[in-house]
């Protein structure tokens, strides 16, 4: 195996639709097939993860053969800490953030553990986008792969002693290869964010079902599965690949429940040779087909109920007073629902939402 030597490459900052400023960094040549690898939920650390002799050499080969987006999840690593919204459709519009700055119009998805929902929403919805799908460790739903009584053991350390949970779960998800690694990766985890908030993102990914989403995903998709796992069952990415459309699993030998930190090369090798293959036809269609008109269906629940308030005349203030949610969500929501129905304000939106029989 040719060993990579390639450095920490450096931070760029992204700014998400309700200001939230995101950290990310790319590195690959800007011609190869580009890869937007999604952070751990909510363990995001970009910084601390290449320090890692096996993350930089995993991280590095990868990046010889795609171009390698990757970025600290909202509340984690370098991206802003101090964040109010840490919902799910938050941190999935967050990728369209990244996408944009990276100036990115067509690209393959990483999901692992909790951010797979993520992946598998973004495809969902921008399906022109998404060229292809890489999932590993994940469920339709976001508990599923945490909701062993071991790893519910695990979490419950989160609130009695933060060092010994990350060390703790260092050794339970990715293997503790040697003690100076093992340091490192517990370390990464610890310093990721706070407990306050791996908490409540993880409280908050127990209620994420994307199932209803997999029937709108357009792109090919790879569920990479680790033979011996003690984390995830077989059925679950069995299931998974079978409720994607144009979907395969293949096993990888090991245990470990990192995707790059065992096997390296073949995993590597797996990732790349997948994203740099044919989009599925579907994927491509959508792609090539005119944008024409907005639909209605393309907004979420959310963005149709602050649309019929905005349709009703009631400021950001009241919808958010009457939705539960903050004003910052309000009008995030706002500006991605301004931008499917190509709405340039309150007025033109309003006469989206008669027209349409929304309000």
């Amino acid at each position: 195996m040719v060993r990579s030597t390639m450095d920490s490459p450096p931070i760029s900052f992204a700014r998400a639709a309700d200001g939230v400023r995101l950290a990310y960094a790319t590195s690959g040549s800007p011609g190869a097939p580009p890869l937007i690898q999604l952070p751990g939920v909510p363990f995001g650390n970009l910084e601390a993860e290449w320090g890692i002799p096996v993350a930089r050499e995993a991280y590095g080969l990868l990046a010889g053969r795609v171009r390698l987006v990757q970025f600290d999840g909202r509340g984690s690593g370098r991206s802003q800490r101090d964040v109010d919204d840490l919902s799910f459709e938050a941190m999935v519009d967050d990728i369209g953030a990244v996408a944009r700055a990276c100036g990115l119009r067509r690209f393959a998805l990483l999901g692992f553990y909790h951010s797979v929902t993520h992946a598998i929403a973004y495809a969902a919805r921008h399906p022109e986008q998404v060229t292809h799908l890489v999932l590993f460790g994940g469920a339709t739903r976001g508990w599923v792969p945490m909701s062993s009584s071991a790893m519910q053991a695990l979490l419950s350390l989160i609130d009695q002693d933060w060092s010994f949970f990350a060390e703790s779960a260092a050794h339970a998800w990715l293997g503790w290869p040697s003690d100076a690694e093992g340091r490192l990766m517990a370390e990464w985890i610890r310093t990721s964010t706070t407990p306050a908030v791996a908490k409540r993102v993880l409280q908050l990914a127990s209620a994420v079902d994307v199932t209803s989403d997999l029937g709108n995903v357009r792109a090919t998709a790879l569920v990479l599965h680790r033979r011996d796992s003690p984390v995830v069952p077989l059925e679950t990415s069995r299931s998974l690949a079978a409720g994607l459309p144009d979907a395969r699993l293949e096993i990888l030998d090991g245990r470990s429940g990192s995707l790059f930190f065992e096997h390296t090369a073949a995993a590597v090798e797996a990732v790349a040779t997948f994203v740099a293959g044919p989009a599925s036809p579907a994927a491509d269609r959508v792609a090539r087909t005119p944008a024409g008109r907005p639909r209605a269906r393309d907004l979420t629940g959310r963005e149709r109920e602050v649309l019929r308030h905005i349709a009703a005349g009631d400021t950001n203030f009241e919808i958010a007073a009457a939705l539960g949610i903050s004003e910052n969500t309000v009008e995030r929501h706002a500006a991605n629902l301004y931008r499917k129905i190509d709405a340039r304000g309150r007025a033109e939106a309003a006469a989206y939402a008669v027209r349409n029989g929304l309000a």
